[in-house]
């Protein structure tokens, strides 16, 4: 899809700005789309993106949004509550356009019977999207690496603590820009992936535990993983900047999911889908330590 316009939505968030920059390094067209101008589009339209402004619940600005598009990436964000709403609406603007593939970001919790309405109304918006007869390309992600540090650098910091309610069962953490590359790949050539659902993970599994443990040895301290209760972890939420009530509910029934194995797999998607090998969970922590105001001691 070089020569043809790629939407990428949420392009301010973690996934949205890395995938629009592959994709600009690519060499594809592509339009950004945000709730507002800031820093960062600012930023993508300095790297060459066209930047469009609108909201998933007016149709008109998406339809605006989709116009002349062949390809899109749909990212709804995990503060809004009405995911499904947002998904009809950029369904039919986008099979109204005559898009051909839509990346669409679920996650690895979607299910028809799943205790979060949010992984329910991920579930609904796959079926919405399928039916819609647009390419649809699910990717259903596991836990983002990032959200560990947006969670725990001020209690290892602070504490040489990490507080998470996720038991002792494994996961196998991806970071932001791995899931960006293979949403990338798919949007230059389709067409292998069409009709398909991803789970998308990183290379190792691994529960809180050993990653505390990894962080140790990277950081040259001692942390340690204290498994707090469910209602502990929600508490905690309540004052974090940008978490809805419905965001919290949401991520307390993502950590009974993690407790009962819904998290344990892990594949190399990422390697067979983009050609190159996931990062590791060490790969991770050299990279995000500093942006998150963690310093290596090790020497």
């Amino acid at each position: 899809m070089n020569n043809a316009t790629i939407l990428v939505t949420g392009a301010t968030g973690k996934t949205g700005s890395a995938t629009a920059e592959s994709l600009l390094l690519n060499g594809s067209l592509v339009r950004a789309l945000a709730r507002k101008q800031d820093e960062r589009t600012d930023r993508l339209q300095a790297l060459g993106a066209e930047v469009v402004f609108g909201d998933f619940h007016d149709l008109d600005t998406i339809r605006a949004a989709l116009a002349g598009v062949k390809g899109a990436y749909f990212c709804y964000p995990p503060q809004g509550t009405h995911l499904v709403e947002a998904t009809v609406n950029f369904a039919i603007a986008a099979r109204d356009a005559g898009v051909e593939t839509v990346v669409n970001m679920s996650q690895i919790t979607a299910r028809e019977n799943a205790p979060s309405p949010l992984s329910r109304q991920h579930w609904m918006s796959e079926r919405v999207l399928d039916w819609a007869g647009v390419g649809a390309v699910h990717i259903a992600a596991t836990f983002f690496v990032e959200n560990l540090f947006m969670f725990g650098a001020k209690s290892i910091s602070e504490q040489g603590m990490l507080y998470l309610p996720y038991g002792d069962d494994r996961h196998a953490p991806v970071s932001a820009g791995d899931l960006a590359a293979v949403i990338a790949t798919i949007l230059i050539n389709p067409e292998p992936h069409l009709g398909k659902r991803y789970v998308i993970t990183g290379p190792a599994l691994l529960s809180i535990s050993e990653m505390a443990t990894a962080l140790s040895e990277v950081l040259g301290q001692s942390i340690e993983y204290v498994d707090l209760p469910r209602e502990a972890w929600a508490e905690a939420l309540e004052g974090v900047p940008g978490m809805s009530p419905s965001l919290i509910t949401h991520l307390g029934h993502v950590a009974d999911d993690h407790k009962n194995g819904v998290f344990r797999e892990q594949n190399n998607l990422v390697q067979t889908i983009t050609g190159s090998p996931a990062e590791s969970f060490s790969e991770s922590i050299l990279r995000l330590s500093e942006a998150f105001g963690l310093h290596s001691r090790a020497t």
